[in-house]
């Protein structure tokens, strides 16, 4: 499948397709619809049973724009109940969608008001909180965009939807997850789709620049990335603009992205109507395209430096000079029962914890694993004790990655920081957002057997 990606001068995306949904006037709440769906992800048969917010197409891209107010009415038609949350949004902790902590599950017939607006520009996404595993698996993850207030220049805006699914021969669910997966990295999926399709094909304007948004919905697989032969730079890490450079992607130092990340790729397309540039993912079994950008029309003659530089966000700065420092230690569960989710799902095993306690469940009514005074300047020491990666996400700020005891690491602003087995991250973050914010890793298989909680700023 061959889509075309194009900028209006005014910079609104053309090919709703793709674009998803543009820009409103305030006047009525966006209407966004939970609802079953069916989908030929493989060009064989439908897929049935799958979740969306469209009707039998993969979730919208949803553009907001920096300081401009939001408010959606999120309808679950479905029959689970369910939440929506907007990761990596720093938003009033009433708008988190995370059940029980911030709202009451919604069944079936049931709404939900989301009203906020978005303080920071960047690529961000959205899937529920509330038999998360399920859902997400079903498909219901869409990207979310918020746009600087000025132009940054690009010709083409292409959003990418990285994320498998689980189905058999006949192109039909198959189990979610495996307890075996559950207690290891993960439970794989057997079909690799971007945008909800097999290795497509997305057209923008020859010798143009393209901002390529690659988000990592998936709820277990680490991207491993590389653009061979192609000429560009990342612009923006989980939103933010970089504060320190990073590698171009090559086979020998890849873009990692775990799961819930986002990287942001400034792209000059090959001058020759055409042309190709290949996004490949290095995976066990060897090499797999994600997605790849084809040249279209007369050669538009753009060059790298045309671009403005993003505008930082607003984000507070930590002050190192005497920060108090809170360690979360990352590992496998010490025992005890399945965690009891309520109305939210469990998967019936406690495989992982942070500091030796298992989470029991949205609904469980425990107190938060630390407590930290707004405004001040915290550490978290993430120390991961198991042989398993975790993609680690704090819900409503975002923090500063400082030291590892394995890698030199950037300090860009990030949500979800990627602990490699065994390592040690410290992370700094000024606690401005009061409320109880989820803490937990995003492999989901993980998260529902044990290894969430949240933080509590006063």
């Amino acid at each position: 499948m061959k889509r075309r990606h194009f900028l209006m001068s005014t910079g609104a995306a053309v090919g709703l397709a793709t674009a998803g949904l543009g820009r409103r006037a305030l006047a009525a709440p966006l209407r966004l619809t939970i609802q079953s769906a069916r989908y030929d992800l493989t060009g064989t048969a439908p897929t049935e049973g799958m979740v969306s917010l469209s009707p039998d197409a993969p979730p919208p891209v949803l553009r907001l724009r920096q300081g401009e107010r939001f408010v959606a009415e999120v309808v679950n038609t479905f029959d689970d109940y369910t939440t929506m949350h907007w990761h990596g949004m720093r938003i009033p902790v009433q708008m988190d969608g995370v059940p029980y902590l911030t709202q009451v599950p919604m069944g079936q017939g049931d709404s939900y008001l989301y009203d906020f607006t978005p303080p920071d520009a960047g690529t961000y996404w959205y899937h529920p909180h509330c038999n998360t595993m399920a859902q997400m698996a079903l498909g219901l993850t869409g990207i979310l965009i918020v746009e600087e207030p000025e132009d940054p220049g690009f010709d083409a805006d292409i959003p990418v939807n990285m994320r498998d699914f689980r189905l058999g021969d006949d192109g039909q669910f198959i189990a979610f997850y495996t307890p075996r997966g559950a207690a290891r990295d993960g439970t794989f999926g057997a079909v690799h789709t971007a945008n909800w399709q097999i290795d497509p094909v997305e057209e923008a304007p020859a010798g143009g620049l393209v901002r390529l948004r690659l988000v990592a919905t998936d709820t277990t697989r680490v991207y491993k990335l590389h653009l061979p032969d192609a000429e560009g730079r990342i612009i923006a890490f989980d939103g933010h603009p970089l504060n320190q450079p990073l590698p171009w992607p090559t086979a020998d130092a890849p873009l990692i992205l775990g799961p819930g990340q986002r990287a942001d790729i400034a792209l000059k397309m090959p001058a020759v109507e055409g042309a190709e540039i290949a996004v490949l993912n290095d995976q066990p079994g060897g090499l797999r395209p994600v997605i790849r950008l084809r040249a279209s029309g007369a050669d538009r003659g753009r060059d790298l430096a045309d671009l403005r530089p993003l505008p930082p966000n607003p984000l507070p700065t930590p002050d190192l000079s005497d920060p108090e420092v809170i360690e979360f230690v990352i590992g496998w569960a010490p025992g005890g029962p399945p965690a009891n989710d309520g109305y939210c799902g469990s998967l019936g095993y406690t495989f992982w914890s942070i500091n030796r306690v298992s989470w029991q469940g949205d609904a469980s009514g425990a107190g938060p694993l630390a407590t930290m005074e707004r405004g001040r300047t915290y550490i978290l020491r993430l120390r991961n004790e198991s042989p398993n990666d975790h993609p680690i996400h704090l819900h409503g700020m975002s923090f500063l990655p400082l030291t590892s005891n394995l890698r030199d690491i950037a300090r860009n602003w990030t949500d979800t920081a990627l602990l490699l087995q065994y390592e040690t991250m410290d992370v700094a973050l000024v606690a401005d957002n009061p409320g109880d914010w989820a803490f937990h890793c995003h492999v989901i298989e993980h998260q529902k057997t044990g290894l969430a909680g949240y933080l509590r700023v006063t």
